[in-house]
């Protein structure tokens, strides 16, 4: 039987980016310019106000965490809270900040950005490799969201919001090949955003404007099953849990819709299916 709850205390402005790592859930608050911390054991929480947007934050194989937000790709740590910059590709595009992100099986940290004044085209797919330079990945995009790599990691899944579809790619030594759409969410009335992978191979995505996350195969290209979820701003979603059972979903506050639960981190159990380990940065 499946049971959706929110859990933790936080209540976000615009929850993103949830990844499990050790024993802890990872996320972001982009508006409330914070990188939250939730332990499902205890239900402890900590926060690191960062001082920027932020779209996503990974964890870095050698300690520590590392973000991309307003300012580009910098490192933090989570024993201080202090920030190192890194690098940012698009300092010269003010109506640009960095979006979701996720890092690939072989360590290099692929974030993309987004348009915030929704000009088609201008933003772009980056990876930063371990030696910290950063290349371009893909582009031109408009909204880049949601990245995961299938189960060999020899393809990477990819989510350009407005193209309301999942792109794959050849994936090999952190370069991006023969793109291809492999699922249509067109018959959603919602917008693609974060994006997962299970066990089986299936692709688990959150629906943003939608309240829902939805499960599909991308191999066929279909949808295989939807959970509703009591917040129109669906946003992201990681499997986490000792077991990688549980599926953590971040939302985000309606600009007019009044939700008790907006903003709010939610658990799903009972799915049935389980994640696979997250990937850490090298560098």
């Amino acid at each position: 039987m499946i049971r959706i709850e929110p859990v933790g205390h936080i209540h976000s402005q615009w929850g993103e980016g949830p990844i499990w790592f050790g024993t802890h859930l990872y996320y972001v608050d982009i508006e409330g310019r914070m990188v939250h911390r939730y332990n499902p054991e205890d239900g402890s929480e900590k926060s690191w106000p960062v001082g920027e947007r932020v779209g996503t934050v990974v964890p870095r194989a050698g300690g520590g965490l590392v973000i991309a937000g307003d300012h580009g790709f910098s490192f933090l740590d989570e024993e201080t809270g202090a920030l190192t910059p890194i690098a940012d590709p698009e300092v010269d595009k003010p109506d640009n900040r960095f979006n979701d992100g996720k890092c690939s099986p072989d360590g290099r940290f692929f974030a993309g950005s987004i348009s915030l004044a929704k000009v088609t085209g201008d933003a772009k797919l980056y990876r930063l490799d371990p030696d910290l330079s950063v290349h371009e990945a893909f582009a031109p995009v408009t909204n880049s969201n949601g990245i995961a790599w299938s189960l060999d990691g020899k393809l990477a899944y990819y989510i350009d919001t407005p193209r309301k579809e999942v792109l794959a790619f050849n994936y090999e030594d952190g370069n991006l090949k023969n793109p291809r759409s492999v699922i249509s969410t067109a018959h959603i009335d919602a917008s693609p955003d974060g994006m997962t992978i299970d066990a089986d191979g299936n692709l688990w995505i959150a629906f943003c404007h939608g309240g829902c996350v939805s499960c599909f195969d991308p191999a066929k290209g279909q949808e295989i099953h939807r959970i509703a979820l009591p917040c129109l701003e669906t946003t992201a979603c990681a499997f986490g849990g000792d077991d990688l059972a549980d599926l953590f979903v971040t939302t985000g506050v309606h600009k007019t819709a009044k939700e008790e639960h907006a903003g709010r981190l939610f658990v799903i159990r009972g799915l049935g299916v389980k994640g696979v380990p997250a990937f850490a940065f090298k560098g």
